[in-house]
């Protein structure tokens, strides 16, 4: 079985699916990958070779031989039609933006599976690649805010006086934002934290951080995820937060439901009512943004405060994000493979929960759902 590991060509993406240092756990296959894929997070087309990996430069042939085609972001229309029908791929799919791919992946013949649809159970998490790469999300989210606040985050005393810590509000408390409260604590700021699931109280205060209680029904989705909200419950939530936003000097907003709009938690009067200076860093950019004046991909200045809307953080990190991205697609590679070659058990909660495509057809509900279907297909 012959192993395909391409080059991102999506603008701003710098990781790659597959690192030197965990290509040795795919040993017994024959593992190829694209020329230069490697480069933007630090891994040479030589440190390739001396993980016994051919280098390829051919993309094209490449995608025509492969049996298994590994990639961080959803392959191309074009990527598609070089696959061979039988073929399989691995990657974020994106079902709720990446329709028409998906569609052409299931008349192509290829299996595709999904990362982001691992089930969340304990099976799985050395395969889950939300959640890696969110935690180095949350992790550098804050040192983008630190890095634009305009006052030191811990406490200082001096001779010429004592500056107070920062405070940091950070809204949403999976494994992002709880990685954004380890690292901003570690920094030195006072955190609060909010979540819409009281469960997460006690991991919040375990990080030295004070849980923001508001009498709020609770709001436990589908896999531990937050589920969507309604317009009544979330007017009274912005009603409650505004204060805190108020208070804070930086803002890190981490609340998404997969395949949805991002709910909206920080208004633009909310924004008005921030100090000169202060810093919101919306993680939730890239699906509409978790502040209403988030401009994604950019960084704005509105009524004196700063609104950083990168999208793809884990991209800025590609070294690290890379090595836990290869380990999460190994290990599920692994999971699907037997005696050498990918025998697919659909009895099977992981295969089945990620697998979108098969034999011609879009065989994940869940996936249907977000690409607007209104017909199931089971998998056989």
């Amino acid at each position: 079985m012959k192993i395909g590991v391409i080059s991102e060509t999506l603008q701003g993406e710098r990781r790659v699916a597959l690192v030197p240092n965990v290509a040795a756990k795919l040993a017994t296959f024959q593992v190829a990958v694209q020329a230069d894929a490697g480069r933007q997070a630090g891994f040479t087309n030589d440190a390739y070779r001396q993980a016994g990996m051919a280098v390829e430069a051919d993309r094209a042939a490449l995608l025509s031989t492969a049996d298994v085609v590994l990639s961080v972001q959803a392959p191309r229309l074009e990527d598609v039609a070089l696959l061979q029908s039988g073929a399989a791929t691995i990657s974020f799919l994106q079902p709720a933006t990446q329709g028409v791919v998906i569609e052409a992946l299931a008349a192509r013949g290829v299996t595709a599976f999904s990362l982001e649809l691992l089930p969340r159970i304990s099976r799985s998490q050395s395969m889950d690649a939300l959640s890696s790469q969110a935690s180095l999300g949350g992790y550098k989210a804050v040192l983008m805010a630190a890095n634009r606040l305009g006052k030191f985050f811990p406490m200082l005393m001096t001779a010429a006086g004592t500056i107070p810590p920062a405070r940091v509000l950070v809204l949403g408390a999976g494994v992002a934002g709880l990685q954004a409260i380890a690292t901003a604590r570690r920094l030195g700021a006072v955190v609060e934290a909010y979540d819409v699931r009281p469960t997460v109280k006690e991991e919040v205060k375990s990080l030295g951080a004070t849980f923001l209680e508001l009498e709020l029904e609770s709001q436990v989705g589908q896999g531990g995820y937050a589920r969507e909200q309604s317009e009544e419950f979330l007017t009274k939530q912005r009603k409650l937060l505004a204060e805190r936003v108020a208070k804070a000097d930086v803002v890190i907003t981490t609340a998404a439901i997969p395949g949805r709009r991002a709910p909206l938690l920080v208004t633009a009067p909310m924004v008005k009512n921030m100090r000169p200076g202060s810093v919101i860093v919306d993680m939730a950019a890239e699906t509409g943004g978790n502040c209403e004046v988030t401009q994604p991909g950019q960084v704005v200045q509105v009524d004196g405060a700063w609104i950083d809307g990168t999208t793809n953080i884990p991209s800025t990190v590609p070294f690290h994000a890379s090595q836990l991205y290869a380990s999460n697609v190994t290990n599920l590679l692994q999971h699907l493979v037997s005696n050498g070659q990918m025998k697919l058990d659909f009895t099977d909660e992981i295969t089945k929960g990620c697998c979108v495509t098969h034999n011609g057809q879009v065989v994940n509900e869940r996936a249907r759902q977000m690409m607007g279907a209104t017909t199931s297909s089971q998998a056989a």
